[in-house]
């Protein structure tokens, strides 16, 4: 059999209860989305993404209400992280089965000390070190970056150490190296869960990031899904950055893709294939393009396409197969902040064996591994594959 678990990066559903301890209450980034443009998911829909608790006739003050399907063709449920963080890493390690009781640390600037060991490391010196939106940073210190050489180094309310370069003035392996020696010293007390290298280029006046970034994660600190299904003889397949997350661990084959049309193409490209296994695919671009730049239209546009992918992948499963959908936090684009919101997550299992049923809420991202692990007999899930799953 294969089960294909597709990570819409950020498409969270609506605030949690401890939002507001993370600067979030309010948040919804699914129901602003459909209230200020008025997307509709049709086939997300059909397999009761509207269904879902606390989403299920939600209405806004423009009339925009998120009418639920009258017969829902899929399984589906409403996540809440376990974790106490709304990261990309932490939301995927929990995904995998592996919950973090204290997360990577969030930094607004890195200490004077830090940067100076890093300077001293690399043999160069750095502009910015403050938290900032990657596109605007680069746009505000990117003429004295070209005008000094030296590269910018910022954060976000993620766990992240990211450093920018623009690839004329530093090329792309130095700023690997750099962003390598990084990875190497923030460990221990100062560990972040990742270090990003972001390359750009100037364009028609202006700074473009290029689709060479690269993450430098840390090792999980325990055995994930990967790890299990890995050890058992199970083809493990990662499409996007779910390599970089989990530092290749537990994969058997990555497919690197620079976009979500690469990574939509490569998924629909395996569902041809004839081997069975595990395929973990991150589309990234709607936290990445327009969740963090606050573009709610852009973020409706990438979610309609990968809607609109979702009848031939569909096609494309053999009787056994599960296709299951969630994400990993939220990225409401409509607030102010630019950054990641504590959102409960969707949950969609769908495919010919799956019987549509309301999951309604459940505690833990981690989930989702117990019914991969139970899909592959690897281990009994009572909450969901013995509900879910036709005998």
């Amino acid at each position: 059999m294969r089960v294909f678990l597709i990570v819409l990066d950020s498409f969270g559903i609506g605030e949690m209860p401890d939002a507001a301890a993370y600067g979030d209450e309010g948040s919804d980034t699914y129901g602003h989305i459909c209230e200020r443009t008025g997307m509709r998911l049709e086939n997300m829909i059909a397999l009761g993404l509207n269904n879902i608790q606390g989403v299920r006739g939600k209405k806004f003050a423009n009339g925009v209400t998120l009418f639920p399907a009258a017969v829902p063709q899929g399984a589906y449920a409403r996540l809440a992280e376990k974790t106490p963080a709304k990261d990309t890493t932490a939301g995927h390690y929990e995904i995998a089965g592996l919950v973090l009781a204290h997360p990577y640390r969030v930094f607004q600037k890195f200490p004077s000390e830090v940067v100076r060991a890093l300077e001293e490391r690399t043999g160069v010196s750095f502009l910015g070190n403050e938290a900032a939106s990657g596109t605007e940073i680069i746009q505000r210190l990117g003429e004295e970056h070209r005008r000094t050489g030296r590269p910018i180094l910022y954060t976000s309310q993620d766990s992240v150490m990211q450093i920018a370069a623009d690839t004329s003035v530093i090329p792309l392996e130095k700023l690997y190296s750099i962003c390598e020696e990084a990875r190497a010293l923030m460990t221990g007390d100062l560990a972040v869960g990742r270090v990003i290298a972001r390359p750009f280029v100037r364009e028609g006046g202006k700074f473009v990031r290029t689709e060479d970034r690269k993450d430098f994660a840390l090792e999980p600190p325990g055995r994930t899904l990967l790890d299990d299904l890995y050890a058992a003889g199970v083809r493990v397949t990662a499409v996007g950055k779910i390599k970089d997350i989990f530092c290749g661990r537990g994969i058997s084959e990555s497919v690197h893709t620079g976009n979500n049309e690469e990574g939509i193409a490569a998924t629909l490209s395996l569902a041809d294939g004839a081997q069975d296994g595990f395929i973990f695919v991150n589309l990234v671009d709607t936290d990445m393009l327009y969740g963090h730049r606050n573009d709610p239209e852009g973020y409706a546009r990438a979610l309609l396409r990968f809607d609109d992918a979702l009848p031939l992948l569909r096609r494309k499963l053999r009787e056994d197969d599960v296709l299951i959908v969630t994400a990993d936090h939220g990225c409401d684009p409509t607030t102010p902040s630019t950054d990641h919101s504590r959102e409960y997550v969707p949950l969609i299992i769908c495919g010919d064996r799956v019987a549509p049923v309301d999951l309604g809420t459940l505690a833990g991202f981690d989930h989702i591994a117990l019914f991969v692990r139970a899909c592959f007999s690897l281990g009994a899930d009572g909450e969901i594959y013995d509900r879910v799953m036709r005998r």
